[in-house]
């Protein structure tokens, strides 16, 4: 099978691999409930950006409660294009906690948007591995980085698989409409 990408994402990562961001579920006290609600929402304004801040602060967490304020807070600062904020966030987050695989997808989504498609790729790798509240968008990020090393046949099954994993969401299966497959056959013909 020979898959050929119609255009090349590396010129899109930095835009869509922002948008894909993975949060992580956090009970802990009141001010790290709406980080964490605000980071699965999508929502960088300056309210949500201070109820991460006030629990990491205030909030009396758990060390895994701590790890995911911090994924949750890059999360948002990631929607805010303060991507090496992020970056340390994420990077804390695995300090404390190397075990939740959000950590890792984001910090790989960083790295994506940085142009280091195989850094990106193994913290993606790792993510995954340990497991992720949101694997499709992991898988989607993945295929974003695959695109930046030229390896079209692993960007399509990433995009395919974010696609299976999460049927309603557009943007895999848009990625995916730039893609032609097609098969070779190893026989010569007589």
């Amino acid at each position: 099978m020979n898959i050929q990408a119609i255009a090349i994402a590396a010129g899109i990562s930095l835009a869509l691999a922002s948008s894909a961001g993975a949060a992580v579920t956090v009970l802990g006290s009141s001010s790290a409930d709406l980080c964490s609600k605000a980071a699965f929402e999508g929502r960088s304004d300056s309210a949500s950006l201070q109820d991460c801040n006030d629990a990491l602060i205030n909030g009396m967490l758990d060390q895994h409660d701590t790890a995911g304020t911090y994924i949750n807070r890059g999360v948002i600062l990631m929607s805010r294009m303060s991507y090496e904020l992020a970056r340390a966030d994420f990077d804390k987050s695995i300090a404390i906690d190397p075990t939740i695989g959000e950590a890792w997808v984001n910090r790989g989504a960083v790295n994506i948007i940085d142009k280091k498609y195989q850094d990106g790729i193994s913290d993606i790798d790792k993510g995954l591995s340990l497991g992720t509240e949101e694997p499709a968008k992991a898988y989607y990020n993945r295929a974003v980085a695959y695109e930046g090393i030229d390896d079209e046949k692993s960007a399509y099954l990433d995009y395919q698989q974010a696609s299976t994993l999460k049927p309603d969401w557009t943007l895999p299966k848009q990625e995916l409409l730039r893609f032609t497959v097609t098969r070779h056959d190893d026989q010569p013909t007589p």
